[in-house]
């Protein structure tokens, strides 16, 4: 199958690995800067494979290439406009967190794709962690019976140097704050988990230590699901001096489950009313990760491939995307009207909390 990638930035190692581990062909790279297909190429040692080819026009790219399937990991305010390019030209697309920057844009994404009957997978690659995967198979087990609450909590650090590096980021137009780019993942999760349907969200977010940016460093909010569930989000780059963990809690009338680790990569909890034979095993689950994106790009992509394959919608599909991008929106709009706000939203942007910290 043949793949190319757009954007090769910091996180385009991960979807190079997963392609090579998953045997696709890696028929071209694209990215404004040369620099960063050279460097990201050579850290792989693909630097003098002659069969690669190299863009700085990822239209062109499309044109001339005519990938199966696009890996888009650009600035996250692009990902929409070249997500509906590859769309219209008929090409399936793997999409890195946040699918769009707007609800309208997502919805854009979700009814082009459906239209030109391509597939999209939005990159909520910790959903295929193991210890997320055996949470979400007690869960459709019924194991936690009737479910009260839980919370996410995603305290990392992310410090001046870290913002130097890319000048697009902790910018509203293209990227959001801590909650957007950091926390996405484990709202995802949160939201997932407790069954996708969202009553109402009240949030408050700060820039508390970040100054040199547009953005939130923290922001947390309380949940109400459709279900009766209610739920917490701790989400921030504030924590001194480096990251300190990624939790999932998840209570219910007869479990209980923590996941921990960095990226919900552990299961530090694991106790349910009917003791089943997998649990002592699930209770000791530590999955080691080489950093904090965790191992679940190779799966996502594999799974994308076998729902092309076999015309199936992705695990992770663009209306997953639009739920983890409406959870964060809905906090922003929250904290820029100190109301809470009712889900669906059906028009909101990040753009739209442009000066919300200026002094």
């Amino acid at each position: 199958m043949k793949y190319a990638l757009i954007g090769c930035g910091r996180i385009a190692t991960n979807h190079i690995k997963a392609v090579t581990n998953n045997g696709l062909e890696l028929a071209a790279v694209c990215d404004s800067v040369p620099e960063n297909m050279e460097s990201l190429l050579a850290k792989h040692g693909l630097e003098k494979d002659g069969t690669i080819a190299r863009y700085t026009d990822y239209e062109k790219m499309i044109d001339e290439v005519k990938p199966t399937l696009v890996g888009i990991a650009t600035e996250s305010g692009l990902h929409a406009k070249i997500a509906l390019y590859c769309i219209n030209h008929g090409v399936n697309c793997i999409i890195e967190k946040p699918i769009a920057m707007s609800i309208g844009d997502a919805d854009e994404i979700i009814r082009r794709s459906e239209e030109k009957k391509v597939k999209v997978s939005a990159c909520h690659q910790n959903r295929f962690n193991l210890a997320v995967q055996e949470t979400r198979k007690a869960l459709e087990d019924g194991r936690f019976g009737k479910l009260s609450h839980g919370s996410i909590h995603v305290l990392w650090n992310r410090n001046e140097n870290y913002y130097h590096q890319a000048d697009w980021r902790g910018k509203w137009a293209s990227d959001g704050g801590a909650l957007m780019n950091q926390c996405i993942h484990g709202i995802d999760l949160l939201r997932w988990m407790f069954g996708d349907e969202v009553d109402e969200v009240y949030g408050v977010t700060r820039q508390q230590f970040h100054h040199y940016l547009e953005a939130e460093d923290i922001g947390m909010a309380v949940v109400k699901f459709k279900n009766g569930a209610i739920a917490t989000i701790e989400g921030t780059t504030n924590v001194y001096p480096k990251n300190l963990e990624e939790t999932l809690y998840i209570f219910g009338e007869k479990g209980t489950v923590k996941l921990g680790g960095t990226s919900t990569n552990n299961i530090d909890v694991w106790e349910f009313a009917d003791e089943q034979e997998v649990d002592s095993r699930n209770r000791e689950l530590q999955e080691a990760t080489s950093n904090v994106y965790g191992n679940g790009h190779t799966s996502l992509y594999a799974d994308m491939i076998d729902a092309i394959e076999k015309d199936r919608r992705p695990y992770v599909d663009a209306v997953a995307g639009r739920n983890a991008l409406e959870m964060v929106l809905a906090i922003y709009k929250s904290q820029k009207e100190g109301l809470p706000v009712k889900l669906p939203l059906t028009d909101f942007r990040s753009t739209d909390m442009a000066g919300e910290f200026d002094v």
